[in-house]
């Protein structure tokens, strides 16, 4: 029993748990606890928990029985595609505030493209919380 237990563990045969749909969801989706199942697999780079995925954004087309992969999801957006948003740029005492029209969609956290108004220039910023971009080029 011994000499087979140890033959197990030197073989990495352990079998992990991974989050799979239970149904094709599209890009853009939000994910809820009905969407998922837990299924035996070892796939590294995927979700092993639901309560990791629930509430999320799918990024791409999530396939039901697949595992869901760590890129695939992340935070829902907040802001989208030509939204007019508040940006703000600080600098050493310096504080600027002023409109801009987000060319992409994103979420909490997320980096994204964004056009000053008033300049035409293309920048760079991060999605804040109220769905402000605080920019950062």
């Amino acid at each position: 029993m011994r000499s087979l237990l140890i033959f197990f563990l030197l073989s990495g045969a352990a079998i992990a748990d991974v989050v799979t749909p239970t149904r094709t969801l599209r890009p853009g989706a939000l994910i809820t606890v009905t969407d998922l199942t837990i299924r035996d697999g070892d796939h590294p780079g995927a979700f092993d928990r639901v309560s990791d995925v629930v509430g999320q954004e799918a990024r791409v087309a999530l396939y039901a029985g697949r595992p869901i992969a760590f890129e695939a999801i992340g935070p829902p957006a907040i802001v989208n595609r030509n939204q007019i948003v508040p940006l703000l740029f600080a600098a050493t005492g310096l504080t600027i505030t002023t409109e801009g029209r987000a060319m992409e969609r994103g979420g909490v956290g997320d980096r994204i493209r964004i056009m000053n108004l008033q300049s035409r220039a293309t920048l760079f910023g991060l999605v804040l919380a109220d769905g402000s971009i605080k920019v950062t080029q």
